[in-house]
């Protein structure tokens, strides 16, 4: 096909400029160490810093209990300053549920997400209604929480211990994780989980380990319980047991184990990110320690071998035997701008029953402790904060909501193009050279450099339909690392583009970020992530419009 060149329409041309930015003469340097090509514009573009950019692995996460009614996901709060009430879903870009293995699998072969009777499956249900992906911990020690490990698995002959001798915490079994039989049920369910959620569209991350109390990856079980004492109950004597044991055997267990749960995860899940709690106690039989244990920076490097990024459930706790302390600190450093980073707050408000922990971790009111939380996961340059469930979510809108947009507007990655070039005008057969220079507003990273990203996201360059603002021609920039686009680093691409093979006609110029794994089945790669740029600049599918342009 003969192609004459590119001529601009003068007057869509200069309202569409308008909209999107400042029009630049040819010619210029763009800032970031290239020349914007003769006979090209340039487009300079003006950031969104305020609007909640709903992108994976970045933003605020909103959690659920696995029991709750879906209808939780509609809860709103008053924010004083804007004078209204607010739904905590609109400020979050994913679902978390933590919950145990029995509600996802309470028999043998039978599944929450083949039941639409159950809490889990409404919950879920209702989040893609919101079009907001989910994310599981999967708990399996009962020792505070009841029945965790399904019974089905202990009648297959599965190991375990009992929390206590009291017979109304009968429920309360700690399993032995290095038993051949736990692990193999275990196996065969996170096998059926994955087979239907190892899906990026459906689920923004699994938190892949979930054993020892709470799932937090201490306090794990490898050769039963230490003797407390006793409690009576009901006037009869029982035994009751705390840690579990610690032997010369123990370093050994939890390399096994660590290795084991991270293999199985990573071999399931290889489209959707995977976490661990870092933490100085991890896969340790015992929970607190203001020092680390030798290992736990060796198990953790297994984990993130196997694809694994970070997270921590004790952000803002001070207590330096069991909170958030300089161990952490140190550790997270060396993975700033690496791999991203989530944070979960400790428990500090009333519904934890935890009210005495604000002063005791040094705080005088829920917004300080908030702002607490927001501080210490500045330093960690986090990609993701919590709403957790009840008053602690309820203090972040009513009493630190400054803080709720503060991490909106510096938080995670928030990607956007300044500056944009494309040609005016095409001698017949040539190829083009478009330039473009992104910047990060956020202080984290975007992962695409994740085992199960493996770089999918890129920029991309489109000729819209003028009517439809849809893709007809799409160029994929394949260069393009979006984990190197660090806060203070501006990233310039130059890009040779072949339009012979793009028909006669008008089209407007396009620039995003698309999913490469993804396609319309006809070439088209949808927008992966949204920029942050000015609503009036985006087409309904988030493509950066730049210029109008005909073909001749």
């Amino acid at each position: 096909m003969k192609l004459s060149k590119f001529i601009l329409f003068p007057v869509l041309a200069m309202s569409l400029a308008a909209a999107c930015g400042e029009k630049e003469p040819n010619g210029e340097d763009n800032g970031g160490g290239s020349t914007v090509t003769a006979g090209n514009v340039q487009i300079k573009m003006l950031p969104d810093r305020t609007s909640v950019l709903k992108n994976p692995m970045t933003g605020w996460v909103m959690y659920v209990s696995g029991t709750a009614d879906p209808s939780y996901l509609d809860t709103e709060f008053y924010v004083s300053s804007l004078k209204k009430n607010v739904r905590v879903a609109d400020y979050a870009s994913c679902i978390y549920v933590r919950t145990n293995w029995r509600n996802f699998n309470p028999e043998e072969n039978v599944y929450f997400w083949d039941d639409p009777n159950s809490s889990l499956y409404k919950i879920y249900t209702r989040a893609q209604e919101l079009g907001l992906p989910m994310a599981f911990r999967v708990v399996v020690d009962g020792r505070d929480q009841g029945a965790n490990t399904p019974e089905w698995v202990y009648e297959k002959g599965a190991a375990y211990w009992p929390s206590s001798e009291i017979p109304r915490f009968s429920d309360r079994k700690v399993p032995d994780v290095t038993d051949p039989v736990w692990r193999e049920c275990y196996e065969k369910f996170i096998e059926a989980f994955a087979e239907k959620f190892n899906d990026p569209t459906k689920i923004a991350f699994i938190d892949g380990y979930g054993l020892g109390k709470w799932g937090e990856g201490h306090n794990v079980c490898y050769e039963g319980l230490e003797v407390t004492g006793t409690e009576v109950d009901n006037g009869i004597t029982y035994t009751k047991y705390g840690d579990g044991i610690v032997s010369d055997k123990t370093v050994e267990y939890k390399e096994n184990t660590m290795e084991w749960i991270t293999s199985l995860y990573s071999r399931c899940f290889t489209k959707v990110p995977l976490v661990i709690n870092y933490h100085r106690q991890i896969g340790h039989p015992r929970s607190s320690g203001k020092n680390a244990q030798p290992d736990s920076e060796h198990l953790l490097q297994i984990a993130i071998d196997n694809g694994y990024c970070l997270r921590a459930d004790s952000f803002g706790m001070h207590n330096q035997d069991w909170g958030y302390n300089d161990w952490e600190r140190n550790y997270v450093r060396q993975w700033n701008n690496v791999l991203p980073i989530i944070l979960e707050g400790g428990y500090v408000w009333t519904n934890s029953g935890h009210q005495s922990s604000i002063a005791a971790e040094g705080y005088e009111t829920a917004g300080d402790v908030r702002e607490g939380e927001f501080l210490e996961g500045q330093l960690a340059c986090v990609n993701m904060m919590d709403f957790r469930v009840g008053d602690e979510v309820r203090s972040w809108f009513e009493e630190a909501f400054p803080y709720v947009e503060r991490f909106i507007q510096e938080g995670g990655y928030r990607l956007y193009p300044d500056r944009v070039s494309v040609p005016e005008s095409v001698k017949m057969g040539d190829d083009v050279t478009v330039t473009s220079r992104w910047l990060n507003l956020g202080w984290g990273v975007c992962p695409t450099n994740l085992k199960q990203w493996n770089q999918k996201y890129k920029v991309a360059y489109a000729l819209l339909d003028m009517q439809t603002e849809k893709p007809v021609y799409q160029f994929v920039d394949e260069s393009t690392d979006l984990s190197t686009w660090l806060k203070g680093s501006p990233a310039s691409y130059d890009f040779d583009i072949s339009v012979k093979k793009v028909a006669i006609g008008g089209y407007i110029w396009a620039v995003g970020l698309v999913d490469t794994t993804l396609d319309d089945g006809e070439g088209i790669h949808p927008i992966g992530i949204q920029v942050a740029v000015d609503k009036d600049s985006l087409t309904e599918d988030g493509w950066v419009k730049l210029d109008n342009v005909t073909v001749n």
